[in-house]
């Protein structure tokens, strides 16, 4: 019996917003610059629209009865409940959606979106990444 994850909803309201300002940076900027650019200005962004955004944290890691933390570097956690993995490249690979639910599962959280600023229309480059069972009704 699967549970919708408890910040799912949260998360969903909020990957309508950050794909909102991914695109204003997008249509600023224009493809083919830097991923470290993108971040920067989409960081900015989201300042501007006073939603809370970090883009590294140390995470604890369970593993076998090993126990550590660590400093996780991910691109954009959106107000805790949101991933984004920013990308500038000709095309999103299995690995970049692979490493993204990763970064989901050790962070618990419930959704993630891959954002590929390479592309002439952003949406073209969107992925949108659920860790399994988080959207579920039990």
């Amino acid at each position: 019996m699967a549970v919708t994850h408890a910040v799912f909803e949260k998360a969903d309201r909020l990957s309508r917003e950050a794909i909102g300002a991914a695109i204003e940076v997008h249509r600023i900027l224009g493809p083919g610059l830097l991923e470290s650019i993108y971040e920067k200005c989409l960081l900015r962004e989201f300042e501007l629209r006073g939603i809370p955004v970090v883009n590294q944290r140390h995470v604890r890691i369970e593993y076998k009865g090993l126990v550590f933390s660590e400093e996780l570097k991910f691109d954009l956690l959106v107000d805790g409940v949101l991933l984004l993995e920013l990308k500038a490249v000709q095309e999103v690979l299995p690995v970049h959606k692979a490493q993204l639910l990763s970064h989901m599962k050790l962070l618990d959280v419930p959704l993630g979106l891959v954002l590929n600023f390479h592309e002439i229309k952003l949406v073209d480059g969107l992925s949108r990444m659920i860790l399994p069972g988080a959207n579920q009704d039990g």
